[in-house]
């Protein structure tokens, strides 16, 4: 009745392998992206920062290469002011929910109930935001457009791979930065002290020095 075509197939397989690695490296737990905002665990802004230089390296070879007609890639507009808010609203709902999207998903399907109420908050705002959308919120979205162009060669003509090299050097820069903090804080949060839930975060009631402890323990 309701048949799959081959891209929702492959779309299926990769959404569940990625949500395994994603629980079995303990994201499907708030326990990592609570830690990412205390500063003690940085692992989140590791893994995306990474996969956006590993994804705009490949992206450009594979341009150079005749494989992707670059000019093919959809790029959403450049919408200064609805990413702003935009942004705040989403970082917010992580600092709170201690999850995104992503990992709510997995953690409803391990079982957190938490995650389900953060996931069912997405959903009700989901359709909260499309029932209101409307001239208002078109107007502010629209605010702030850059209209030369929407990636940063487009608009001032810089090379993507001065680009690359920028946001490769700031990568390194990351991992320098945030293993100094998780030094300093007691981390980062391993795959076992966030399946534990707060306790082994160190956000529970024994103070911030349990998952050392553990860590010590094990």
């Amino acid at each position: 009745m309701f048949p799959l075509q081959e891209t929702v197939w492959s779309a299926l397989l990769v959404g569940v392998a990625f949500g395994f690695i994603l629980e079995n490296a303990g994201f499907g737990s708030p326990c990592k992206l609570t830690g990412q905002f205390t500063l003690r665990d940085w692992s989140v802004l590791k893994v995306m920062f990474t996969a956006i230089v590993v994804a705009a390296v490949g992206l450009q070879l594979l341009g150079m290469a005749g494989v992707l007609d670059l000019d093919a890639v959809f790029v959403p507009t450049s919408l200064m002011m609805a990413s702003a808010i935009g942004g705040v609203l989403v970082g917010a709902g992580f600092a709170i929910g201690g999850y995104c999207p992503g990992t709510s998903v997995v953690g409803v399907a391990s079982g957190r109930l938490d995650a389900l109420v953060f996931f069912v908050g997405l959903i009700v705002g989901t359709f909260a935001f499309a029932g209101l959308y409307g001239p208002t919120i078109e107007t502010l979205m629209a605010m702030a457009e850059v209209e030369s162009g929407d990636t940063l060669h487009d608009a001032w003509g810089i090379s993507p791979w001065w680009i690359i090299g920028a946001m490769a050097a700031a990568l390194v820069g990351v991992y320098y930065l945030g293993r100094w903090f998780e030094q300093r804080h007691g981390g980062p949060i391993d795959a076992q002290e966030a399946v534990l839930g707060e306790a082994g975060c160190g956000c529970g009631a024994q103070g911030c020095g349990t998952a050392t402890q553990v860590r010590q323990a094990g």
